[in-house]
């Protein structure tokens, strides 16, 4: 397995909880493997101390001292802080069951820097803050670990040594400096790769499933930066285009550009012909509408066209446009510019086929999102029934095509060519018109925002599949795509809350 960023680990927790394992599983799957290794390597005659902080990685040091317990060593636990700081739930159960246990672990509280005092216990295990504590420490922890580095016992710390920096491995002075460190599920991004990181380190397994990464889930949204800063201005959360629409089909490119407002886009400009753009601008005062000549998009728009890409961030391409001669003819004009100027671009609908015919394989960020008919078209494949099969089709063409390919279906397929993943967010009642152009308009979003193709696509499955999956829980079978664009910001604020409806 890769080393992981202290995200990625966050990611695959939340989708592993997701999937059903609580906190608490994997919190005391953690505590135990600390707690197999210690009795691995000494026998129960050894004094055992434990500083655990107030935070997942000190719940993780409470299983360990239950565990250890329950193998009759001798076992103190200090707690590093305040029971009331305690704001996590799964640390919280595990500090209310040791405090019930009357015996056999012996508990410690110090909030206090003065309270710390030396040990001559044999163990010392540092449990005090893991990968999700950034910045330099402060006390009462900064007392907790010199009185850790002064031990003259066998240090162990949970998951990573208490101070260190999980992303590049730096080791500050005050940071714990272990003998052994048991990291949990795969090597974080700084071990490899820091420098001075002393003593031993292994990995222990505590039951996240492959599923956690192969699959969408509310983690994968953890990639999305959706802190805005107080000097935020319009425009720096992404300008997006949407090239499409024509005399049949003027919902489409709206549906993108409502569904790319939602997801949080700054600006949204519309390129369609002229009576559609008219149509397109009564619709909704929140976008920017640019009336194309013509009945529909033709060689005569590209030099306007042209000019709008020198204020946008990403483009999309293809809802709604229609396959007249002239349309793809400018389509494929406009593809070659795109490709020559390196703009993140989304390639949906009636573009698709023009983008095979092309011949182009993309240099700029871009993503595919054809379904099944469009696929075929698009590869000369038939997208087979098994999963498996289906999957290394999207990954070779992605790669063929240098795109993310987002294959829409009853179980998303998304690919670069290098990583996959598969997405089962959705329902029967998605099958109406609209949904893909609301695809579309959520990854253009991601896309105008700097998020790369890969990325932007999974989290775009996920996304629009939970979104219609609120709809249809408030409205059964009978939604529309502009119920789902309703539920964009309820899934990108609270996207754990879809667990709730997949459980009903």
């Amino acid at each position: 397995m890769s080393d992981l960023s202290a995200r990625e680990m966050r990611t695959l927790e939340m989708n592993a909880e997701y999937l059903g394992i609580s906190p608490v599983q994997l919190m005391e799957n953690a505590g135990a493997a600390v707690a197999r290794e210690i009795a691995r390597r000494f026998p129960p005659t050894k004094s055992v101390l434990i500083y655990a902080g107030v935070g997942g990685n000190g719940g993780d040091g409470m299983v360990t001292a239950r565990h250890l317990a329950g193998l009759r060593f001798n076992v103190t636990l200090i707690l590093v802080g305040e029971p009331s700081s305690i704001a996590n739930k799964a640390t919280k159960t595990n500090w209310e069951i040791l405090r019930r246990l009357r015996s056999s672990v012996n508990l410690e509280v110090m909030p206090d820097s003065s309270l710390f005092k030396p040990t001559d216990h044999e163990i010392i295990v540092d449990a005090i803050i893991g990968t999700g504590t950034r910045g330099k420490l402060r006390e009462p922890l900064v007392s907790a670990v010199k009185i850790i580095n002064q031990s003259k016992g066998f240090k162990i710390s949970a998951d990573i040594p208490s101070g260190m920096e999980a992303e590049t491995g730096e080791l500050p002075e005050e940071s714990v400096k272990p003998d052994l460190t048991i990291t949990f599920h795969a090597l974080k991004s700084g071990m490899r790769h820091g420098k001075g990181l002393p003593g031993e380190i292994i990995v222990a397994d505590i039951g996240i499933p492959p599923e956690a990464e192969e699959w969408c889930g509310p983690g994968d949204l953890l990639a999305i930066d959706q802190v805005r800063p107080t000097d935020a201005h319009k425009g720096m959360f992404g300008r997006l285009l949407v090239i499409g629409g024509s005399e049949t089909y003027s919902g489409a490119p709206f549906l993108v550009g409502q569904a790319a407002m939602r997801t949080g886009v700054d600006l949204v400009y519309i390129a369609a012909p002229r009576l559609t753009g008219y149509a397109i601008a009564s619709m909704s005062p929140n976008i920017i509408v640019h009336k194309m000549s013509g009945e529909h998009l033709n060689p005569e728009n590209l030099d306007p066209i042209g000019k709008l890409m020198e204020r946008i961030t990403a483009i999309v391409i293809g809802p709604g446009l229609g396959l007249h001669e002239e349309t793809a003819t400018a389509c494929g004009q406009v593809l070659r510019l795109i490709h020559q100027r390196r703009i993140p671009l989304l390639i949906d609908a009636d573009a698709l086929k023009v983008f095979e015919e092309s011949g182009l394989r993309m240099d700029s960020p871009t993503v595919l999102t054809p379904h099944a008919g469009e696929y075929k078209t698009l590869t000369r494949e038939d997208p087979s029934k098994d999963l498996h099969l289906r999957a290394e089709s999207v990954k070779r063409n992605a790669k063929r095509f240098g795109a993310t390919i987002l294959l829409k279906g009853a179980i998303d397929v998304i690919s670069d060519g290098e990583r996959t993943k598969l997405d089962a967010t959705g329902n029967p009642g998605m099958t109406v018109g609209g949904i893909g152009d609301t695809l579309s308009g959520i990854v253009g979003a991601f896309l105008s925002r700097g998020v790369e193709p890969f990325t932007a696509a999974t989290c775009g499955a996920f996304v629009i599949g939970a979104a219609g999956d609120f709809a249809v829980s408030e409205k059964g079978y009978h939604i529309v795509a502009t119920d789902i664009i309703h539920y964009i910001p309820k899934v990108l604020e609270e996207p754990m809350s879809h667990l709730k409806v997949r459980q009903t």
